[in-house]
């Protein structure tokens, strides 16, 4: 099986962005059906109100988990920032921090020794707070392969298409624009065995829902495993998209079925449906199998 199984992954098809400091938008986060909900200390809290909003993060933590979801924090940089923000997010509530602008594996490895240091002063199990990082510098993206195996603590990768693309000089994250880096993020992910989380164009983009489906349905065809948005809206779209269909489902078991049958018996050949299949094909079939399983957890099912 893949890197992802061997190393637990969680399911983050739809992880949706909530200010700390938004009562409006914390009260209604749990109802929303997002596998993950990214409480957020950076850009969508204004600089005044940070000191604030770090000392909210663990009463939030625990109202926006009521139906389930996994909880993660996003963080500031630069580290001044982060340090407090860090400090205020490492707690039994919080499952896992989100790192922007991660440069080199060095600074993920000097933000997880604070990490290791909290949970053991905390009481929790040290490593138990995963990490999301975000590549939005070009220095990040010529990092990216060292970044994605600066940690064991890492669940996911994503390219910050915002900040990249003004990074860029683009005039816009255009998603075919960015596709190439969107890709270079990818397999960095794959060969360190995490998941790429992603899918071109704005993660702003939530008045045009087809244009948004279209962007994200694109990022399932590439092999990204979820995506982030900021608004409620985008969260089913998302989690429809990074599910597996009846039919895809179906002739995953019959194929692994099959496969299975056929290796029991000796035999060296597999037909499928008119077609040979090899281990690589088996291996996307077992694939699909274990997000359905993943989503059923998670459903309780």
């Amino acid at each position: 099986m893949t890197d992802n199984a061997a190393k637990d992954l969680p399911l983050w098809r739809s992880m949706l962005y909530v200010p700390a400091t938004s009562e409006k938008f914390v009260e209604k986060a749990h109802e929303r059906g997002a596998d993950a909900i990214k409480i957020d200390l950076e850009d969508a809290v204004a600089p005044a109100e940070k000191p604030r909003a770090r000392t909210l993060v663990r009463d939030v933590a625990k109202r926006v988990a009521r139906n389930g979801a996994d909880v993660l924090v996003r963080i500031n940089r630069p580290a001044s920032m982060a340090v407090k923000d860090i400090e205020a997010s490492v707690w039994p509530e919080v499952g896992g921090l989100v790192l922007p602008k991660v440069d080199a594996a060095e600074h993920v490895e000097f933000l997880c020794e604070m990490i290791d240091e909290l949970e053991a002063e905390r009481g929790m199990t040290v490593g138990q707070t995963r990490l999301m990082i975000l590549i939005e510098t070009p220095r990040g993206y010529a990092n990216a392969r060292a970044i994605a195996h600066s940690t064991p603590r890492l669940a996911a990768i994503c390219l910050g298409q915002e900040d990249f693309s003004a990074e860029m000089g683009m005039v816009e994250p255009d998603g075919m624009a960015l596709l190439s880096y969107y890709q270079g993020v990818q397999v960095a992910a794959r060969e360190a065995g995490v998941m790429p989380i992603g899918y071109p164009g704005s993660i702003a983009e939530f008045t045009d829902l087809d244009l948004f489906r279209s962007n994200v349905e694109q990022a399932r065809r590439l092999g990204f495993d979820g995506g982030a948005c900021i608004h409620p809206r985008q969260v089913a779209i998302l989690n429809e998209a990074f599910t597996p269909s009846e039919a895809e489902i179906t002739r995953a078991e019959g194929m692994v079925a099959a496969y299975d049958a056929a290796m029991a018996a000796g035999d060296g050949a597999v037909a499928f449906e008119g077609k040979m299949i090899d281990v690589p094909v088996v291996a996307r079939a077992e694939r699909i199998l274990a997000i359905r399983d993943k989503i059923a957890a998670k459903q309780g099912g």
